[in-house]
């Protein structure tokens, strides 16, 4: 009866073909994944799957033991025998994929364990101060220390204080001067305009750096102040702890206006993108020629080419990556503001992509951060946010990766060609030592030079009850998506903190505007 069987036939066939593929190296038995389902493949899965491996082997023997010939199935022995063979097979092939699985987490959990380890080694020398100070209360008077942009930079030029460094930034939206800066006149010229001035003010004034240029747009335009189409302007130095060491005929901070663009027309950033190529031709004439000039000056007649270039936001960052590519220098970046991460906002908002990519050319912006992740040695950023939830959302940068190859890297193990920027987060800062501090009770400092409140201080003053207590002052332009609503409804909910100190958040308007 069995052997007419055509239900055992097909299962016999389907075996077969369950052990054809595991001989050709396939590990799965889960035939219904192959998109070939069929009722008697599906029967198999379910002998293997459903029995115990004693039951098929206890059958197999049951049928191989009958004596007589007349009762004895060769084909129903057969069967059994395959079915018993490929359910240990099955075990088999489990046991292995469960034995690389926990080999794969143990290497995994050994690359955390290491990357964790040398994300802590890697941090800076000035967070480490910082991180002992607090904890021993070394501060002077209580006061919090100020945030500085500059750690990781210093102990960078500590290590070539015996150099003479030649540094490259360039930032080319909005309205960029060293002295009486617009911020807030319009979208472009606002807190990234004084993060770069003063970065290269700073950097200017500290050890084994000797020239700093911030390559920026020239703009001779009617509707804005003349300074903005001077070639050349020289960035006073600040009174701080880093005096120049060597001053030389080409030394010091400069701001450098590379003419493209429309002449006579101030525009803003989102129609820069076209010109972009202009403003690499102009950089690349500027350094090519200043570096031969600082050759002659402090080279031995050897062109002195710059240690490195910086690029801040999107735009600049292409510029830099073209400019660091021409002239094979490593290139740093800072986003400022990051493309993916605000076009995810304004889907949120129920705008269209195709509206946001008018308004905000989003997507060159996006394709000018990708390429700069790939052409980048350092991503600087304020915030591990920015790193753990902005940058993830780009194809160059996986932040599991990332730490995983820099171990490699500090163990000397090949990374296999892979490359990806170091992240840094180094938290903005400002320049202080113009302003005049005050102490807990509102009294001015006895170092400070003017003894007189500022003239402001009335206007300000006369909006609180108590106006001697410290002052958080946030300075924004007043645009919706710089959330001044949240940061004073937070501020308000919070009791300890209105009983300690008052939110001052300055409007300022301009009569000239875009």
């Amino acid at each position: 009866m069995m052997a007419g069987n055509d239900w055992v036939n097909s299962y016999l066939e389907a075996i077969l073909d369950v052990d054809r593929g595991l001989e050709e190296g396939k590990s799965s038995l889960l035939l219904r994944e192959r998109g070939r389902f069929s009722p008697t493949r599906y029967f198999v899965e379910e002998v293997i799957t459903g029995f115990d491996e004693t039951d098929l082997h206890r059958s197999w023997i049951r049928a191989a033991a009958t004596r007589s010939p007349q009762e004895r199935n060769t084909r129903l022995e057969n069967l059994c025998w395959r079915i018993w063979n490929l359910a240990r097979k099955k075990k088999q092939l489990e046991g292995e994929e469960a034995r690389r699985s926990a080999k794969r987490q143990r290497e995994h959990e050994k690359g955390r364990r290491e990357a964790t380890a040398d994300m802590s080694e890697d941090t800076s020398e000035g967070e480490k101060g910082d991180m002992y100070g607090d904890s021993h209360g070394n501060n002077a008077g209580g006061r919090m220390p100020r945030n500085r942009s500059l750690g990781i930079v210093e102990n960078f030029a500590a290590q070539f204080k015996d150099h003479k460094l030649y540094i490259v930034l360039i930032s080319l939206h909005g309205l960029i001067r060293g002295e009486n800066m617009e911020l807030g006149r319009d979208s472009d010229t606002g807190g990234q305009v004084k993060y770069v001035v003063e970065l290269a003010r700073a950097l200017g004034t500290m050890p084994g750096v000797y020239r700093v240029d911030l390559l920026t747009r020239q703009i001779s335009a009617p509707d804005v102040d003349w300074s903005y189409g001077e070639p050349t302007e020289m960035l006073n130095p600040r009174k701080n702890e880093y005096p120049l060491q060597e001053l030389g005929e080409s030394s010091g901070a400069y701001i450098i206006r590379i003419p493209f663009g429309p002449k006579n027309r101030y525009i803003q950033k989102e129609l820069l993108w076209p010109y972009i190529p202009e403003f690499v031709d102009g950089a690349l004439s500027h350094i090519i020629q200043m570096s031969k000039v600082l050759g002659e000056q402090i080279g031995g007649g050897q062109p002195v080419w710059p240690i490195a270039v910086h690029g801040h936001y999107a735009d600049a960052g292409d510029a830099a990556a073209l400019i660091s590519g021409a002239l094979n220098v490593p290139m740093l970046f800072t986003g400022h503001s990051l493309g993916r991460d605000k076009l995810e906002q304004l889907l949120k908002q129920g705008r269209t992509r195709e509206e946001i990519n008018i308004t905000y050319k989003i997507m060159r912006r996006i394709e000018a951060e990708e390429h700069c992740l790939d052409v980048s040695e350092v991503i600087i950023t304020s915030t591990k946010q920015e790193i753990e939830e902005q940058w993830r959302l780009y194809d160059g940068f996986d932040l599991v990766l990332e730490r995983k190859l820099r171990a490699r890297i500090r163990r000397g193990v090949s990374c296999h060609g892979r490359f990806m920027p170091r992240m840094v987060a180094i938290p903005p800062g400002m320049e202080f030592h113009h302003i005049a501090g005050y102490d807990s009770d509102g009294e001015l400092e006895r170092n400070a030079d003017n003894h007189q409140n500022p003239l402001i201080w009335s206007e300000i003053m006369r909006f609180f009850s108590n106006p001697r207590k410290p002052m958080i002052l946030a300075l924004a332009r007043p645009d919706p998506k710089k959330n001044l609503t949240m940061l004073v409804k937070a501020f308000g909910e919070c009791r300890p903190l209105r009983e300690f100190a008052n939110l001052v958040c300055p409007y300022v308007t301009f009569p000239i505007t875009r």
